[in-house]
């Protein structure tokens, strides 16, 4: 958490700024409304996305009041966004605290979820900054697809590194990379947008490749949570990806099998823990998420030095050698 803090250093005041301007955003004359709101902000998480759309901005100018407007669309989209992947998961816990759906249930999850999106659209056009709504749009678009994607490959249990890089391209690295396009696109005639769009595509990748390391990397060598959560649904991550295209015919189709049988029992987690641990597909897998989080410090290449720029180079960083 202290290298975080580094990080958001050089956008720390404007943060405070952000956060006045996210609880005014989320307002209504409707007291269910405020109240799940209020719940809401007191349970928010790290604030990776609106962090990033002020240090891109920063690193191409000044943060002004569209760049707050920014940071505000794609934190009422992200939030949204949790709120109803809670309900669709039938999750009861969100970061450790119970979630909107838990509390509220199904209906009020899938309603709040629609007015912060709904919210986060109407304030963008009020200030007639359309070209924030193509951006965050085009994100939105990539996210349902991207999630239609992988639920129609879990159930064909056919999944590739391609397939895969898709899925994860779509359904995490696009917003990210729209929080960094977005504060770019915030600052007037900057010629970094392309450079941060795609900084932001790169590091999103890396970032959930990290994820699917969770739970493979454990010193006692028994698989953790997190993979026994894939599994139950399904999903194919890199690592068994990885270890599938190395495997014979006759143990992929044992190793499928068990990824078929969703409530299988632990001891079927661990021989999938074994056959990844014995394939190399973790240092594999962490390879690739060094390969992009490169990538991405290169497109920050074309950028001037600041503080800002710096903090951006820093984030790369973090998200590979992350513990949560």
């Amino acid at each position: 958490m202290s290298q975080l803090k580094e990080i958001i250093q050089p956008v720390e005041r404007e943060m405070k700024e952000f956060n006045a301007e996210f609880r005014r955003a989320m307002i209504s004359d409707v007291p269910l409304v405020n109240l799940v709101a209020k719940y809401l902000i007191r349970t928010k998480g790290k604030q990776l996305r609106p962090m990033l759309v002020l240090l891109s901005a920063k690193a191409c100018g000044e943060v002004n009041d569209a760049t707050y407007r920014a940071a505000t669309l794609v934190e009422l989209l992200h939030t949204a966004t949790l709120v109803h992947d809670d309900v669709i998961d039938d999750s009861e816990l969100r970061r450790g605290l119970a979630s909107i759906k838990a509390l509220w249930k199904n209906k009020v999850g899938v309603l709040m979820g629609d007015y912060l999106l709904a919210q986060g659209l109407l304030r963008t056009v009020k200030t007639n900054e359309y070209h924030f709504l193509e951006i965050t749009s085009n994100a939105v678009r990539r996210m349902s697809e991207g999630e239609l994607y992988q639920l129609q490959k879990a159930r064909q249990l056919n999944i590739d590194e391609a397939a895969y890089f898709r899925i994860i391209a779509d359904k995490t690295a696009s917003l990210i990379s729209t929080c960094c396009e977005l504060g770019a696109a915030s600052v007037s005639g900057t010629p970094y947008r392309e450079a941060l769009k795609n900084y932001g595509e790169y590091v999103g990748i890396a970032f959930q490749i990290r994820d699917d390391l969770f739970g493979f990397e454990s010193s006692s060598g028994k698989i953790g949570k997190p993979v026994e959560a894939d599994l139950k649904e399904k999903k194919l991550t890199l690592p068994i990806i990885h270890s599938l295209s190395k495997a014979s015919k006759s143990e992929k189709k044992r190793i499928i099998g068990l990824v078929k049988n969703g409530k299988a029992a632990k001891e079927s987690y661990q021989e999938v823990m074994d056959f990844v641990t014995s394939n190399g597909s973790i240092a594999y897998t962490r390879a690739k998420a060094e390969e992009y989080a490169a990538k991405a410090h290169e497109e920050l290449m074309v950028l001037p030095e600041s503080e800002s720029c710096e903090a951006l180079r820093h984030f790369a960083h973090y998200v590979i050698e992350r513990e949560q």
